[in-house]
């Protein structure tokens, strides 16, 4: 299959998974991510593929990742009041939030004797895809293994989020908003957006920065 054939048939499972998503309710198992990397595993499967043709020739797809990431200031400028509102109450929750929870995941595989490289790139499985797959570039993860963190991150965190609130009563919606983007990035932002305009909101503006604080700590902790 030419280039030009695997980025149609790469844009065309996720157009499918998109619409696959909202029939289920938008349940975070099925989600987009998740049935365009199974469809199209399938498919190199099927084709006799390697993963490194794939990627050559859907190398235009990668290339707008940067784009992607300079996106994200839109949501950030968009809520840009909240941060000024809630000021350092605000930061002070998604810094803890962005350190707490991959440290502890961290901590697992150092328990466990993993390679550096793995320890590394989990440290960066919170902030979104194109963000956590440069980040862990520059402190010497393994980018590709960072794709695969963030998502299992954000279906377990979207699945598990709502459940958590219950269980310890944590009924502030911007609560609820800033964990769930701090810690689960843009799929627990689309399980807020499902919760409420206000959990929506907030989980936008805690994916942002933490984000954008992730990327700028990570590296200067770890050269």
């Amino acid at each position: 299959m030419a280039a030009v054939g695997w980025i149609v048939a790469t844009l065309s499972l996720y157009a499918g998974a998109l619409v696959m998503h909202k029939k289920v309710n938008a349940h975070p198992v099925l989600h987009p991510m998740l049935l365009t990397l199974g469809g199209v595993l399938s498919l190199l499967a099927l084709t006799d593929t390697p993963i490194k043709l794939y990627q050559q020739h859907t190398a235009v797809i990668h290339w707008l990742l940067g784009p992607a990431t300079v996106a994200l200031a839109l949501p950030m400028y968009a809520q840009w009041h909240k941060v000024q509102q809630l000021g350092w109450r605000l930061v002070v929750a998604v810094l803890v939030a962005g350190v707490v929870a991959p440290v502890l995941a961290w901590g697992c595989l150092w328990i466990t004797n993993a390679p550096l490289a793995v320890q590394l790139t989990m440290l960066a499985k919170s902030i979104t895809t194109p963000l956590a797959m440069e980040t862990s570039r520059i402190i010497g993860g393994i980018p590709a293994l960072a794709a695969v963190f963030v998502i299992v991150t954000g279906i377990v965190g979207a699945i598990a989020g709502p459940a958590t609130f219950r269980l310890l009563h944590i009924t502030n919606p911007q609560a609820q908003g800033i964990a769930l983007g701090a810690v689960t990035h843009a799929i627990g932002t689309a399980r807020a957006i499902k919760m409420g305009e206000a959990q929506a909101a907030m989980a936008s503006l805690g994916l942002c920065l933490n984000g954008i604080m992730t990327a700028l700590i990570l590296p200067l902790v770890i050269p």
